[in-house]
């Protein structure tokens, strides 16, 4: 019995002198004794252990980095009981938790042509969105949801999902985690200002981004204790050459805004390098989700870390 509890001390003394040394200075027999300490932690179940989140921000186009960040998770054996996403996270995060592959996903990065979702802006024509009293249907990113998640509801994931919405009437944040997920999804990634809202249960929904752009509390929510967001911020610093990316701009400002202040509620946090990605470009979408890989494949060690030392209160319990 004392020598298993030496070994639960063990791992927080040393996660929290690991934390603040360089990879280069971790021993053999610290890197052993790590690996040895994670294998039973994931071992443990989902019963025995904390609860894991993943947060995935909006972004737009930036937002397909999530899949290489999930890439890299899912090469590393990290445990995920919980998605919750917001914008184009939603996305992302709908597709994993349906129990979509990553290798499917990146299908869809790599061939972009047969998303179209880029047509939902180039085929806006500019005097027509200023003089018309409606907005626009985003066709083609409602057709590629309906097409992907149409057929089923939050109850029938493989892993508890949530999404978020505002209402537009009343700025109120929406958490979705029941019902039909399609809907939902096309909500949380609805453009205000220039798709016209979502209209379910009496309400109109715009995209979530624009009051919680990483929905760290939605995944707390749905049970998880401790958080990893994956965040996709970050703004052009060109001036825009017309009115459809002035308010594409304003929308991605504010999501930046709010990253900045909501990251600090996760416990973790990757940021891939994407800001000089558009949130309109999804012909990068293949670059967006290398570039979430790359930074992932980086940060994976200090998250285990980070996960190691939340969790060893929970192990020394089951001793």
């Amino acid at each position: 019995m004392r020598s298993k509890i030496f070994l639960v001390l063990a791992l927080l003394v040393s996660g929290l002198f690991a934390l603040r040394a360089s990879a280069q200075e971790f021993s053999k027999d610290d890197g052993i004794f790590r690996e040895l300490m994670w294998d039973k932690l994931v071992q443990t179940g989902p019963a025995g252990r904390p609860g894991v989140g993943l947060a995935l921000s909006g972004g737009g186009a930036r937002g397909f980095a999530h899949t290489g960040v999930l890439e890299a998770l899912d090469y590393a054996g990290f445990p995920v009981d919980y998605v919750s996403g917001t914008s184009m996270g939603s996305v992302i995060g709908g597709l994993y938790a349906s129990g979509m592959s990553v290798t499917e996903m990146w299908k869809f990065a790599r061939a972009t042509a047969t998303l179209k979702v880029s047509r939902d802006f180039k085929g806006i024509k500019l005097l027509k969105l200023l003089l018309s009293n409606k907005l626009i249907t985003p066709t083609y990113i409602n057709q590629f949801i309906e097409k992907n998640l149409g057929s089923l509801t939050f109850g029938q994931l493989k892993k508890p999902f949530s999404c978020v919405a505002m209402d537009f009437r009343t700025g109120e944040k929406i958490i979705f985690d029941e019902g039909p997920l399609a809907i939902a999804v096309k909500a949380s990634v609805n453009l205000p200002g220039i798709f016209a809202p979502v209209e379910y249960r009496h309400r109109y929904l715009v995209d979530g981004g624009v009051v919680d752009f990483i929905p760290v509390d939605a995944a707390r929510l749905l049970g998880a204790d401790w958080v990893l967001a994956s965040v996709t911020a970050g703004s052009s610093t060109e001036l825009p050459g017309n009115v459809l990316m002035s308010l594409l701009q304003v929308i991605d400002i504010r999501g930046s805004m709010l990253a900045g202040s909501e990251e600090k509620e996760a416990d973790f946090v990757i940021k891939p390098e994407v800001g000089s990605i558009k949130m309109a470009d999804f012909e990068e979408c293949d670059a967006a989700g290398a570039a979430g890989l790359l930074e992932a494949a980086k940060r994976i060690d200090w998250a285990r870390e980070s996960y190691l030392i939340f969790s060893a209160p929970r192990l020394l319990e089951g001793l």
